[in-house]
């Protein structure tokens, strides 16, 4: 981003146009983003929390039938 000062403008009014363009722009929230992304879980580790998930599930099913749920 580049702002060039006019004739007779104070340093503040300045600043205010050269956030205005950031802002408008969008390179501030793009790089936000991309900070603070996660990487995707591998295919072991989605494997693995999918067959916890199946476990837990035949753990309820078993408790809901012996009425202790």
């Amino acid at each position: 981003m580049e702002v060039v000062k006019k004739p007779r403008e104070n340093v503040s009014s300045l600043m205010r146009r050269f956030t205005q363009k950031v802002r408008e722009s969008g390179i501030l929230m793009k790089a936000k983003k991309s900070q603070f992304r996660e990487k995707a879980p591998s295919r072991i580790t989605r494997r693995k929390s999918a067959l916890e998930r199946v476990a837990i599930r035949k753990e309820k099913t078993k408790l809901k039938k012996f009425g202790k749920i």
